[in-house]
């Protein structure tokens, strides 16, 4: 997989979370990806930049437009230093949440890409990294 461009955004304030959306719409509609598909992306990553904001008590939002085999695709990173997740399977299942959300964000947002990778470490911090292609 070769990354090609890559550009981001720190996740500090509530409007970071409006300009994570107004990034990644851009760079899906700059890739060509369908309108569905770059409604996905930008669900996904509202999502978990509002968890980073939230939860990580802010970090940082990484997009880079990737290709393999032939295709291109959009990937983001989502990188936090706050709490971590104590249990990573309990956390991507529907309905549990440590707050006072649905539990919905994070094996949401894992349906709405190709690729979704989770690591957390109690006390250090969270990264997610997702991946669309076209």
């Amino acid at each position: 997989m070769v990354p090609s461009k890559s550009e981001a955004l720190p996740l500090v304030r509530e409007q970071d979370v409006v300009l994570a959306r107004q990034a990644i719409r851009s760079a899906a509609r700059g890739l060509g990806f369908t309108i569905v598909d770059q409604t996905k992306l930008v669900t996904a990553a509202s999502e978990l930049a509002r968890n980073a904001l939230v939860h990580g008590g802010g970090g940082t939002m990484v997009w880079e437009t990737v290709a393999e085999n032939g295709r291109q695709g959009l990937r983001l990173t989502f990188n936090d230093s706050g709490p971590g997740i104590e249990d990573t399977k309990l956390a991507m299942k529907d309905g549990w949440t440590t707050g006072s959300g649905l539990g919905l964000g994070l094996p949401g947002a894992k349906r709405l890409v190709n690729e979704f990778e989770l690591v957390s470490k109690p006390g250090v911090g969270t990264t997610v990294i997702i991946t669309r292609w076209k």
